[in-house]
This record gives structure tokens, sequence and C-alpha cells, in this order.
């Protein structure tokens, strides 16, 4: 292995409101890095939730963060500022302690809960700073800028950031594992056909809301074929995860029900058609060309669901917890049952958004 002799440290949560989606794409650019000679650090705080034991498991340093109760709204007037659990100046003054000692190449921020009054204090103890977003809401004062969302154009960043930052937008960036791009060519190949016979339902690693229970009691009243095959993916800390295993084995169909998978990629390259909710999976499922029904579980994920929708690379629903998703999750399904020509469109929109190179791209321009 080449040395870099670079040490990179990353500034991201997961929670039981939040999520695990954040870490796990800040753990794909952290492995590609360290196979570049890189070394990788954690700052993460002590949410319900946490994945400091999993980042652990990885071969990484987790430097955990207390959580601070009774934090005032106002110390924090982002829309997201709940997610962070302490004042954004005692998380600003507790991440440059640690910084202090360990003299990071670079700062790796992922938090929505965090913008430029939070990264200026960090910045005498980093060389360089990078910011991954998605929302375009709030201003940062990084040297690097990543928004992996379709749609996303300078113009969106062009207030919000230095004049000096790089702006790396689009899902040709999307931070996805290189088995992604390795299992390209099979995925494209196998749904030269059309067929709907596997079916992937992925609501996210925690899914609070319990997404999952209420897609798979939706199915009840589709025309599934009865051969078809379902894969339900879960995380280890999703609160309903025995509730779903439990109505699986209700079904008229084969339902396996994985937990904490390490093998995504291929899942989804074997699959014909994924129930998934948006965010970053939204992107590998693109790499592999997956048509998919998305469901819209949050208001920040409004614009990924609507540029997605535009493209003809996935059908769009509104969140489960309603009860008119039932009769539209039947139609949807009904519609690419009995024409299958449908997968197949969604097919080659997906495909054509993301390569799934770009945390190569990234480390490049880190290294």
């Amino acid at each position: 292995m080449k040395q870099t002799g670079k040490t990179i440290v990353f500034r991201a949560d997961a929670s039981l409101q939040m999520g695990t989606g954040h870490v796990m794409r800040c753990l794909t650019l952290a492995d590609t890095l360290t196979a570049s000679g890189a070394g990788c650090h954690f700052i993460c705080r002590a949410h319900d939730g946490n994945l400091a034991a999993f980042i652990r498991q990885r071969g990484y340093q987790v430097h955990l963060l207390e959580l601070v109760p009774g934090v005032p709204a106002q110390a924090n007037p982002l829309a997201h500022a709940a997610w962070l659990g302490a004042s954004m100046m005692q998380d600003a003054a507790e991440t440059a302690a640690l910084l202090s000692h360990l003299k990071p190449d670079w700062l790796v921020v992922d938090h929505y809960a965090l913008d430029a009054r939070w990264e200026t204090p960090q910045r005498r103890h980093v060389a360089r700073l990078m910011v991954i977003d998605d929302l375009a809401d709030r201003q940062h004062d990084c040297d690097l800028l990543l928004d992996q969302n379709l749609g996303r154009t300078d113009a969106d960043y062009v207030a919000r950031v230095p004049a000096y930052c790089t702006c790396l937008l689009g899902p040709n960036y999307a931070l996805l594992r290189p088995e992604f791009a390795a299992l390209r060519p099979y995925s494209l190949q196998r749904r030269q056909k059309g067929a709907l016979r596997t079916l992937l339902i992925t609501m996210g690693g925690v899914d609070k809301d319990n997404a999952t229970g209420h897609v798979l009691q939706a199915l009840s009243g589709s025309s599934l074929p009865l051969d078809c095959r379902i894969t339900v993916v879960m995380g280890a800390t999703a609160p309903w995860l025995n509730e779903v295993t439990t109505l699986a084995e209700t079904l008229p169909w084969p339902v396996d029900v994985q937990v904490n998978v390490s093998n995504m990629a291929q899942l989804m390259a074997d699959a014909d058609l994924a129930i998934g909710a948006a965010g970053s999976t939204s992107w590998e499922r693109c790499c592999l060309g997956l048509p998919s029904i998305v469901i819209c579980l949050a208001e920040n994920q409004r614009f990924i669901t609507n540029q997605l929708k535009q493209c003809g690379a996935a059908l769009v629903l509104e969140p489960p917890n309603n009860e008119n998703f039932p009769h539209q999750l039947s139609i949807a399904l009904n519609s690419l049952v009995t024409q299958q020509v449908f997968l197949q469109d969604m097919s080659f929109s997906a495909r054509n958004i993301s390569a799934g190179n770009g945390t190569s791209l990234i480390v490049k321009t880190i290294i």
C-alpha cells in the first residue's frame, strides 16, 4: 500500500432519528482513503442508535461525544438542529479540542445541524475542510463541497461557499462502494428481459416509523406473481425488526429478512425491482439500473424524489402512514407486473444517472 501520510477526520452522526446514511457514506469514503494509505478517525455523538461500535469493527478509531440534554432551540436555528444533541458552539469546542491533538490534513463534515459557524472555528486545527451536504440550505466555510444529488448546479451553492471552494455536484460523485461499479455490467445485462420475479425492500437502516411493515402489509392487495421472492433488508438497531420478521412469515410469498448485510450490491443486482427510501441508496440503485418504487419518508428527501421522478428513473409514492398508500402501491406494482416494459424503461433511465465511480474521483481530489 502506498502511504500518503495523510490524516482524515470525519464528523458525522447516526441515530434513531436521523438514520445511518451519513455515517455509512463517510465509511465508504474512509475505506477508499485508507486503501490509498491515509489514516482515518471518526468523531460522533452518543445518540441512541449511534454506530460507534460498528465503525470500530470496521477498523477506525471513534471519539465519542456525550449527549447534552436540554439544549434550547434558539441555540441552533438550523432546520435540523435537533439532530445534534448539543449546542453548535459546544460541539464546535469539543471537536476542536480533539482536532488540536489529531492535527488532520482534512476534516470531513457530514451533518445537517452544522454550518459555517461551526466550521470556521475548526480552521486553526485542520489543513483543509470538506463538507458533504444534500440540502443547499445553509452557509459553509470549506475548501471542498460534495452534493451528490441529481439536479444540483453551481447556482445552488455559489452564495453559500467561499469563492475558492471546489464543488463536486451530482450523482457522478456519489459515494458508492467499489462493488457497485464492479457489479454494474452483470446487473444491466440481466435486466434485458424485464421480468418481475425478485423484489428487494430497503427502507433505511433504522426505519423508526416502520415503513417496512406498512409496505409488507400493502403487498397483500397487489398482483405480485406467486413465485416472486422478496428480500427485506434492515439494520440491527431498527426498532420494528421483530414485528417485521413476524409479519413476513404471514405473506403468501417467500420473504427473507436480512440484517446488517454486507452484500447489498449483490442483492440489488439480483433484484428485478426495489421498493426503498430515498437518500444515498438511490444512487446505488441507479448505478445498477435497478427499477425502483421510491417512498419519500422525509421532507429533506423531496428534492431527490422529484428529480428521480422527472428522469423516469423511479416511481414515487408518498409516506406509507396514510390510508391511500396500500391502493397506490398496488396500482404501481400491478402496472409493472402487467406491462414489464416499464421496468426496462426505468432501468435505462436509472443507469444513465451514475456509473458508480464517484468515490475514487473524490479520493483523487483529496489525496
